[in-house]
């Protein structure tokens, strides 16, 4: 698709081969092969570099395990060309409700209306069936190499470089060398025991049953995604991605651990809500530990932490595996500009401020959504119930409010993103019109630059050339004019595209922010707005200091 970063030929040999002995360098290496892994590993390959991957499973874990993403996921699979393959994995949910005890609906969040961003607001999935189109996807470049069977044992940073020594069950140790190492190891991460970072640890932790189901009798279920919050045993349910399942029900004082932790307790459990064997095959059962803790640094020299192996948090929020689809989606594109030679290596450090801060929102909403769901006392369930009852259940008439969840201070004009309205916070996306009568998302023309959106009615096709001149050298970036739908998207050029509306999602999003232009960064989160064109020129010119770039601003021309 038009604008997309140009792709190697597909290779038709496995990419999970024999590790060779060739010494040779890579751009990146990537420890784990999780979502959060394999998001990295697709992001550089498609800017062209080399990758590998390491992975100390023989095997795909073929279980569920994460069930929920958000709509800027969608995005990014959507730029990683799996967009025809979403219904496999994936289905949008309509609604998330908390009910009482007795089943009183205390809360009711409503998804079925169309996001802001192009895509459904939320997503259930299959976490197998989303790594195993991952995978598909990743055969197709031939610099990403991929390694299974074969393990971190340590690793050194000298000269420049990253050597990790592995093993393999059929293999004597070897060395890997990279220009940067990628822990992506999950909760028990080899690769941060041996970082310099500290881990936070906010103290709250609850143990919880789940059970992941087949269902075989065609049932739908209403609300589709619910929370129980019965002070004798808090219990979920939730979709699981098409066709599937899932119940959670939290781990209570008096419990036996050798009887809640079988198949025959997962049945009683199930029982009431009408899932018996007859109803239902049983696909997985684990008793898991919800955990609130992030690791304090992100970034020690040339290794980097992300997902699980930098943060882990209660699944109240939905934010688990979107926080580390989000750390991949940061750290791709200020890696591709040190790699590059675009930028310096100090970009690399904004990954740690910005990320550390957005996580450490979600863990908040976590945790305290948590301390709400998990009540058991019953003077407190029947101060929340009354609560609830008599104010619900729209969030907005019981919930505080809720700050937008925002990066932290980073790669931003003003470095500190709160002193912009706009820096730091998600990008909104909508269909728009070509002059050549197609309509299509304007991810799929702009996915892996850096977006200067214009209102095409104050910005003129001259100025935006200019705007387009102004750009640094090897930034890759695009210029869009945006007019109303029904406007003729004539005009434009290489370095400017002309677009209509379709959605009415970006000039209505721009005025009411007061703005005629918003510059939005490769990972959808928006670098920055101008209220006018004197701001928009310094917008721009702000790039290299921001970015750490080692060309210099261009001053000639004037927007």
């Amino acid at each position: 698709m038009a604008g997309r970063p140009a792709e190697r030929p597909t290779r038709t040999d496995a990419a999970e081969t024999q590790l060779t002995a060739a010494p040779r360098v890579y751009d990146v290496a990537i420890v784990g092969l999780g979502p959060v892994g394999q998001t990295l590993g697709l992001l550089l390959a498609q800017r062209g570099h080399n990758v590998v991957v390491v992975e100390k499973q023989p095997n795909p874990y073929p279980l569920p395990r994460a069930v929920h993403y958000d709509p800027d996921v969608s995005r990014l699979l959507d730029g990683l060309g799996l967009a025809d393959f979403m219904a496999e994995f994936a289905s949008p949910t309509a609604s998330y409700e908390w009910q009482t005890a007795d089943r009183q609906t205390m809360l009711r969040f409503d998804y079925s209306a169309a996001g802001n961003q192009g895509w459904p607001e939320s997503s259930m999935f299959n976490q197998p069936a989303l790594e195993e189109r991952l995978r598909t996807r990743g055969a197709d470049f031939p610099d990403l190499k991929v390694y299974r069977g074969t393990e971190v044992v340590g690793f050194d940073q000298q000269d420049g470089l990253v050597e990790l020594r592995v093993t393999g069950r059929t293999l004597k140790q070897r060395t890997l060398r990279a220009k940067y190492a990628v822990g992506a190891d999950g909760s028990n991460s080899f690769v941060r025991q041996y970082m310099n970072t500290a881990v936070k640890d906010l103290g709250f932790f609850y143990d919880w049953l789940i059970v992941d189901l087949l269902p075989t009798d065609g049932r739908v279920w209403e609300p589709d995604n619910l929370q129980v919050c019965d002070p004798d045993r808090p219990t979920t349910t939730v979709s699981a991605g098409p066709g599937r399942r899932r119940f959670e029900f939290m781990r209570m004082p008096g419990d036996d651990l050798t009887v809640f932790d079988t198949d025959e307790f997962a049945w009683q459990l199930l029982a009431p809500w009408g899932v018996t064997p007859e109803t239902a095959t049983l696909e997985r059962r684990a008793i898991y530990r919800f955990q609130a803790k992030w690791v304090e640094n992100w970034r020690d020299g040339r290794v980097f932490l992300a997902g699980d192996a930098a943060h882990q948090m209660p699944p109240f929020y939905g934010q688990g595996l979107v926080s580390g689809i989000r750390d991949s989606a940061n750290l791709a594109w200020k890696l591709d500009l040190v790699l590059n030679g675009v930028a310096g290596d100090a970009l690399l450090d904004t990954y740690t401020t910005e990320r550390a801060a957005h996580v450490q929102f979600a863990l908040g909403m976590s945790v305290e959504l948590g301390r709400v769901i998990c009540q058991t006392d019953p003077a407190a369930v029947a101060e929340r119930d009354a609560h609830f009852l008599a104010n619900g259940p729209l969030p907005q008439d019981v919930l505080p409010p809720v700050p937008p969840e925002r990066l932290g201070p980073g790669a931003f004009p003003q470095t500190d993103p709160t002193l912009s309205p706009v820096a730091g916070l998600i990008s909104v996306q909508g269909r728009v019109g070509h002059a050549a009568g197609t309509v299509d998302l304007l991810d799929r023309s702009t996915f892996g630059r850096f977006t200067v959106l214009l209102d095409g009615r104050a910005v003129d096709d001259d100025t935006a050339a200019v705007l387009a001149n102004l750009l640094p050298d090897g930034l890759p970036a695009l210029v869009v004019r945006v007019l109303p739908k029904g406007s003729a998207p004539t005009g434009g050029s290489s370095s400017v595209l002309t677009v209509t509306d379709e959605d009415d999602r970006y000039l209505p999003e721009l005025a009411a922010r007061g703005q005629i232009a918003q510059l939005i960064r490769p990972d959808f989160f928006i670098y920055g707005g101008a209220a006018d064109q004197d701001e928009l020129s310094g917008l721009v010119r702000s790039l290299p200091d921001a970015l750490h770039l080692t060309v210099p601003a261009k001053t000639s021309g004037a927007a």
